[in-house]
């Protein structure tokens, strides 16, 4: 049995939880998937994967194996690179994690540029507002809002400036006036971003001031387009990116507030950064895709 196989078979069945998945990333039947598994776990002498009605998880020996296994993997995938320079043609799948909203208005409409460009290259996008384990999920590529990473086996590309606008629809500021400074905040209903707590805290600067003013609101959800709907409807402030927004405001269908003011909910030095491994930095299919994401952000 193909030593290489079962190992590719396993990493695909581990990072999508299922069989099935992994089949048709490999393009070929679930029942080969399963022998390839099944010798692998038969020549180890150890279980790998819990199987049951409600999916597939690792075992502790499953999640050991795993790490190394896609060590190995990325390595082949760094010699492949170096071997065939940076011009080299793009194949093979390319693993792509980003955020919904901003992967469906601006990474779908390059997916047929990509495929015209570059027909051996093949997209497995993993779409998320919450942070993706890039080594968990075998990711290439991740797509991140945020200050950039500070880890030294990753590489940060920024691709784009980022910046948020507080806005309101004007039914909403013609009902409850507009904020002339950011305490005022406190009294209005600010729909925030689910970032992982209840308790929301937007941070304003001007000059060399910056203040942290704590909001609450009606709506605290983990998806920035359900804001922007919601801010929209009237429903309140909205602390949101000009990437998603720039129409309304340019339309009026949205006003912003506190003008005079940078605003973000963390950092002030955010951007739209693509993050992946430092040994693959020479890769072409890396670097196709978030040069014409870059270009289209521009």
């Amino acid at each position: 049995m193909d030593r290489f196989a079962e190992l590719k078979a396993f990493c695909l069945v581990a990072s999508h939880g299922g069989f099935s998945a992994a089949a048709r990333q490999l393009g070929v039947a679930t029942s080969s998937v399963t022998r390839l598994i099944d010798a692998l776990e038969q020549r180890l002498g150890a279980p790998l994967l819990n199987r049951s009605t409600r999916g597939i998880t690792l075992t502790d020996s499953g999640r050991g194996y795993f790490e190394h296994a896609t060590q190995i993997l990325a390595a082949l995938d760094e010699a492949d690179d170096a071997a065939a320079g940076s011009d080299a043609e793009p194949a093979g799948v390319l693993r792509i994690a980003a955020p919904v909203t901003l992967a469906i208005r601006y990474i779908a409409p390059l997916l047929p540029a990509l495929a015209r460009r570059h027909p051996r290259l093949t997209l497995d996008m993993r779409l998320s507002d919450a942070l993706t384990n890039m080594v968990d999920e075998a990711i290439d590529v991740a797509i991140r809002i945020g200050p950039p990473e500070q880890q030294p086996n990753l590489i940060a590309r920024k691709l784009a400036g980022h910046q948020r606008h507080i806005v309101a629809s004007p039914a909403y500021l013609a009902a409850h006036g507009a904020p002339r400074t950011p305490d005022e905040l406190s009294q209005h209903n600010c729909l925030r971003f689910a970032y992982g707590a209840s308790r929301s805290t937007w941070r304003l600067r001007k000059d060399d001031l910056t203040t942290e003013v704590d909001v609450g609101g009606s709506l605290h959800v983990n998806n920035v387009e359900m804001l922007r709907q919601a801010a929209l409807g009237g429903l309140g402030l909205a602390l949101l990116p000009g990437w998603l927004i720039q129409q309304d405001l340019e339309a009026g269908a949205l006003a912003p507030v506190l003008t005079d003011y940078r605003a973000n909910p963390g950092e002030m030095a955010v951007g739209i950064y693509a993050v992946y491994p430092a040994n693959r930095r020479g890769a072409s299919k890396i670097r196709v895709f978030t040069d014409l994401l870059a270009a289209a952000l521009e």
